[in-house]
């Protein structure tokens, strides 16, 4: 049985209905791939800026917080960390160190979060994507800090 992803708004968005499709396990627990990432971090105040831009726009992928928020972590394509450049956050590698969205556990369902200590903001079954678009979270992020240097420069 296959279930199609849901729109999240935007243009040619890959989380668009008629776009992704998710293969449902026993239980109607949506399966997603496995497939390794990148892990674009940035602070929390910043992070929920993005995620809202990025929800209203083009779909967001799977996005994770630690445990204290500070931090928000966006799971984007493998190789996004060889050209990462964006202030203010930080890109890391992750293909080959045990973090693959989708490894499911012995019952066929996806385990947590691939981070110890960390939890779904958005989880990968309500993300609009399989993983953000680094140029699209670029651009989000760029926006995000404008907001805030606005917000801020009002008070």
């Amino acid at each position: 049985m296959w279930e199609t992803g849901v729109s999240r708004g935007g243009n040619g968005s890959a989380g668009q209905a008629g776009g992704r499709r998710r293969q449902v396990v026993p239980g109607g627990t949506p399966a997603v791939p496995a497939q390794p990432c990148d892990l674009v971090t940035v602070p929390a105040r910043q992070g929920l800026e993005a995620v809202d831009i990025l929800r209203l726009r083009d779909g967001v992928g799977p996005v994770l917080h630690d445990g204290a928020c500070d931090t928000l972590g966006f799971l984007v394509p493998p190789g996004t960390a060889a050209g990462w450049d964006v202030p203010g956050s930080a890109c890391t590698q992750t293909h080959g160190r045990g973090i693959v969205l989708g490894a499911a556990g012995g019952d066929g369902v996806p385990d947590g979060p691939p981070v110890t200590g960390s939890g779904w903001l958005v989880s990968p079954e309500g993300a609009g994507a399989a993983a953000t678009d680094p140029v699209v979270l670029r651009a989000a992020l760029g926006e995000a800090a404008r907001t805030i240097a606005a917000v801020d420069s009002c008070q």
